[in-house]
């Protein structure tokens, strides 16, 4: 094939790729299969190849990864991304409806309504119907430039189907469509990786990565919802101009004359939304003609002409495996369902608060049951309804305060008249907060120097603090007036909580204080999920599977992890900076080799000692089994423990020895 004859058929190939593009990903139409498609594209880069001065940057196969690049440029956006006021009934969009007809009494509205798009918004700008930058969102004013990773997607045309002079700027959402979210996460398990979370979540961060070729590797899809040219006067003519420029829209948008019928319509697609081709959480409603939305106005940060009404929350089922209690930093006792992983407006959830012992006694909620679960506001688990049809024989009414003395042993509750609350007997705020701040900065924990039991009292007392992250946020001259500080005293607490702010993980996972997990329980914890957020996603089946962790720990730490308030504090520390760190101690003196010690040890205490294995890469053991290496004798060997070490061949050294290998 001579250029001239390899120049026509390029053209040719082009032209009915881009055609088959629109009418896929536009018109929903499929003129050939994906693998006709796609052998057609590699022809292109066949005789692209072999004369590259045949490329055109507009040519389908520029949808490629280009270079990597070190940083993300922000842009101002030529007029603000706003976000919308939510509306979650009819009576709100009616309520609307009269505000904007009073600021405009004389103006006749038609309403467009289309379906919500859960993903990222982004801005697609044209100049002469060539495509020359994409802008995310950001903070509404200001976007990140994204241009290398837009480009890579199927179904952004480079090159507008009518020609429009001049800037055009295209908005809309880019999504991860639900069947190729599936097949992800189908190569995922295959592959033995993590499967992504939800499809949003995907799309964002897929856009945000600095190398282009993971966006070109993933199905991202963009939506159009509006178009910025001055030669436009409503909001359908933008959706119209969209279909023949070839951008995608949802396909589910619709002009209405009255406001009833176009709310029937948001209506009618909440109960049909499964069936859309991506996630979604509501709808859009926008007054139609520019001139009246731009009259209308903004009140605080979204416009006054368009409102979103949101769905109810999404709901599943899954079983409830143990309800546990959590004790919160005011001594309330709140109960938390703890179930089966499931999928709920998009995110995992594993836990529930049950709130308190009516509210169990409403629901008659037991472990074993199904139940329903929903998301408040879409982003609070709650249980919704218990499936009594399904529950097995034998299931046990909860009885609270049983569970109470179970799992509270050493704590008294009591329910004051008129209140639902148990609470710990004896225990104010402040006692509970003072204690937890002192182990906090205690020994075992984050050893924060200058932080004994008078001076937390003093700082509780002062009302400097109100939870342990409050140290973070602590000043000099706030600390200077306490009777207990001077400018030197406070400037060098200030200083070593500052030093406290990458702490390694395992101790700050001790410094936490969940119940039952001391310093090796922490250290056991650090070295299974080996980030914070892998440990706070834990479940039960990963905590009870950690050698050494059984279910009474687990337990409370699935307790501990599922209140929302604690949930809340380490995300209130990570905002103050503080950034756990885990340490990978292979490599070290000790690594691969484990150790039990018996008896007392004369130079320091058993923590200590573990503590000191553990940082040289040991594991430390409380019992002898056939993976102890040494058996560490502090004091006089018992029978059953020389036994067990003759059995498994374990070595048995003296303290003096052991103080070497340590050395």
């Amino acid at each position: 094939m001579n250029l001239h004859e390899a120049k026509a058929r390029a053209e040719k190939l082009r032209k009915l790729i881009d055609d088959y593009r629109y009418r896929y990903h536009v018109l929903d139409e499929s003129t050939m299969s994906e693998a006709a498609a796609d052998s057609l594209k590699h022809e292109l880069a066949q005789i692209e190849e072999q004369y590259p001065e045949l490329v055109t940057p507009d040519s389908p196969t520029q949808k490629v990864a280009g270079a990597v690049l070190d940083r993300f440029t922000k842009v101002p956006h030529s007029t603000p991304m706003t976000s919308l006021a939510d509306a979650f009934n009819r009576e709100e969009i009616l309520a609307w409806q009269e505000r904007i007809q009073k600021l405009l009494p004389t103006a006749k509205f038609d309403y467009f309504v289309d379906i919500k798009k859960d993903g990222l918004a982004c801005a697609l700008i044209y100049e002469d119907g060539k495509f020359v930058q994409a802008l995310t969102r950001g903070d509404g004013r200001v976007g990140e430039d994204v241009t290398h990773n837009v480009r890579t997607i199927e179904n952004v045309p480079l090159t507008l189907r009518r020609e429009l002079s001049g800037r055009t700027e295209i908005r809309g959402e880019i999504v991860i469509l639900k069947q190729d979210f599936a097949k992800l996460n189908e190569k995922q398990r295959a592959l033995g990786e993590a499967e992504f979370a939800n499809p949003r979540n995907l799309a964002a961060g897929t856009i945000r990565q600095l190398d282009s070729k993971i966006a070109a590797s993933r199905p991202l899809c963009f939506l159009g919802y509006d178009i910025l040219r001055n030669d436009i006067a409503t909001l359908h003519e933008s959706y119209e101009l969209m279909h023949e420029i070839g951008i995608a829209t949802s396909g589910k948008e619709k002009l209405f004359e009255n406001l009833d019928a176009a709310l029937d319509y948001i209506l009618s697609m909440q109960d049909t939304r499964e069936k859309l081709r991506f996630n979604t959480d509501g709808a859009v409603i926008i007054v139609d003609g520019y001139d009246a939305y731009r009259e209308l106005g903004m009140v605080g940060k979204a416009p006054r002409g368009a409102m979103a009404y949101k769905y109810p929350a999404e709901t599943s089922t899954t079983i409830v495996r143990d309800i546990v209690i959590s004790i919160g930093r005011t001594g309330a006792a709140t109960p938390v369902a703890v179930f089966d992983p499931v999928q709920v407006a998009g995110t995992t959830v594993r836990h529930a608060s049950l709130h308190n012992a009516d509210e169990i006694a409403r629901l008659d909620v037991r472990i074993g049951d199904t139940v329903i679960i929903f998301k408040a506001g879409d982003i609070i688990p709650q249980v919704q309804k218990v499936l009594i049809e399904l529950r097995p024989e034998n299931t046990e009414v909860f009885d609270y305060e049983a569970a109470l003395k179970h799992q509270y042993p050493e704590l008294k509750f009591n329910r004051p008249d008129g209140e639902v609350v148990y609470r710990v007997v004896g225990e104010t705020s402040d006692v509970i907060l003072k204690r937890a701040v002192q182990y906090y900065a205690s020994r075992p924990a984050l050893n924060i120097e200058g932080l004994g039991e008078k001076n937390v009292a003093a700082l509780v007392d002062a009302g400097l603090i109100h939870d342990i992250a409050d140290l973070y946020s602590l000043k000099e001259p706030d600390i200077e007036q306490l009777d207990r500080f001077a400018a030197v005293s406070a400037r060098n607490l200030v200083a070593a909580i500052k030093n406290s702010k990458k702490p390694p993980l395992a101790r700050f996972i001790a410094a936490l204080g969940l119940r039952h997990t001391g310093t090796l329980t922490a250290i056991d914890l650090a070295n299974h999920f080996k980030s914070l957020d892998a440990f706070l996603n834990a479940d039960f089946e990963q905590l009870t599977s950690i050698n050494g962790i059984g279910t009474v720990v687990a337990e409370c730490v699935m307790a501990w992890l599922s209140d929302d308030d604690n949930l809340k504090l380490v995300q209130k520390m990570r905002d103050l900076g503080v950034e756990p760190l885990y340490e990978d101690l292979s490599g070290r003196k000790l690594s691969g080799q484990s150790f039990v010690i018996t008896g007392t040890l004369q130079t320091m205490s058993r923590d200590a000692a573990a503590e000191k294995i553990q940082d040289l890469g040991g594991t430390f053991q409380n019992s002898v089994g056939k993976s102890t290496d040494y058996l560490v004798a502090g004091g006089k060997i018992g029978a059953s423990k020389r036994a067990a070490a003759e059995k498994f061949g374990t070595k048995i050294i003296t303290e003096n020895e052991f103080l070497e290998l340590i050395k």
